[in-house]
């Protein structure tokens, strides 16, 4: 945390805000200990007093993270929430099922794998190359910034396939309480988006997939090849192509077909290698899709962590200054 005084007391600007939260109820089921729900989503959302923008920005938290990730930063800092609040956003945050304050119970959502080890958060988060320097502090046991991140994850489902749909599932559900809505996903939550564009077209107007899961047909960290390309179900339930006929001919989705996605990366992440074949998928299903490396923004140093690294204020400009072109090339194509 910054500096040696309670955050309440550090300097933060004040904003007036309206906010509140809600939950996403899940799937009403039945269990030995009687009837419960499976996979609620916790939202928290928040408004300025005089919002500047008509379309919401729905944030979908990354791997066993929560949506803590984009409420403030592991040293204390404001994160892309409070950020885009600020620039005149209403923004919403979603706790997938069974992640922060989304509750989880193996009898109802299943197992879960490994916890999230300091081992591995080192290698994705901070590889130790030269060119990657906007972590904060070391990333090693005791530091108590790498302490505050670690203390914030935990695991991801066993069954990534159910777990991917529920999420995009929920994200869907959401859109249907608050209407349009521009989504920005991190890393393993690029799926629900995914899904949530795939279930409500009309309602998903732009997404900004930060470091999204992928590449496309990959064995993410040993994770299990991704047989449809971006996901481990088709985003097409209605499909009745094969998952080797579709890695042969990626097949244009409706629910697709102009739809704005940026795939942010950034310059110091290994993400960077993967992203114009991500994106390039992306357009195979009809997707507007392109890559946006912040590198080209000046925003340089960054890996996988950026929406909480150093400079991640300075990361969010590129990203808001493209949601305001997509918006309005999506305003114009839904009116021709």
């Amino acid at each position: 945390m910054t500096g040696h005084r309670p955050p309440h007391l550090e300097d933060r600007p004040t904003t007036t805000s309206r906010k509140g939260f809600f939950f996403v109820p899940g799937d009403i089921v039945q269990t030995p200990a009687g009837t419960v729900q499976k996979g609620s989503a916790y939202v928290e959302w928040e408004a300025h007093e005089h919002p500047a923008h008509s379309l919401p920005i729905v944030f979908v938290h990354g791997g066993g993270g929560q949506g803590t990730d984009f409420k403030g930063t592991p040293d204390g800092r404001p994160g892309w929430f409070d950020h885009v609040v600020d620039a005149g956003y209403a923004a919403y945050n979603l706790d997938r099922p069974g992640h922060g304050r989304s509750p989880r119970h193996p009898d109802v959502l299943g197992s879960t794998r490994p916890p999230f080890s300091y081992e591995f958060a080192q290698r994705l988060f901070a590889r130790g190359e030269a060119s990657q320097t906007q972590w904060v502090g070391e990333p090693v046991v005791g530091d108590p910034v790498f302490d505050q991140y670690m203390a914030s994850s935990g695991a991801l489902a066993s069954d990534l396939a159910a777990s991917q749909a529920l999420d995009g599932d929920r994200v869907a559900r959401l859109l249907d309480v608050i209407g349009p809505a521009v989504l920005v996903t991190h890393s393993a939550g690029a799926p629900a988006g995914w899904f949530a564009a795939a279930r409500r077209p009309g309602l998903v107007r732009a997404i900004v997939a930060i470091e999204p899961f992928g590449p496309p047909f990959a064995d993410v960290g040993g994770l299990g090849e991704l047989t449809w390309g971006l996901t481990y179900e088709p985003l097409d339930a209605e499909a009745s192509i094969t998952s080797a006929r579709f890695r042969e001919a990626v097949p244009r989705l409706r629910a697709f077909e102009g739809l704005p996605i940026a795939v942010v990366v950034g310059s110091a992440s290994q993400f960077v290698e993967w992203a114009p074949a991500t994106a390039e998928f992306l357009r195979e299903l009809g997707a507007a899709a392109e890559v946006v490396d912040l590198g080209d923004h000046g925003v340089r140093g960054n890996g996988h962590g950026l929406i909480f690294e150093a400079n991640s204020a300075e990361a969010l400009v590129p990203v808001l200054d493209w949601i305001v072109r997509a918006v309005a090339r999506d305003t114009q194509w839904s009116a021709s």
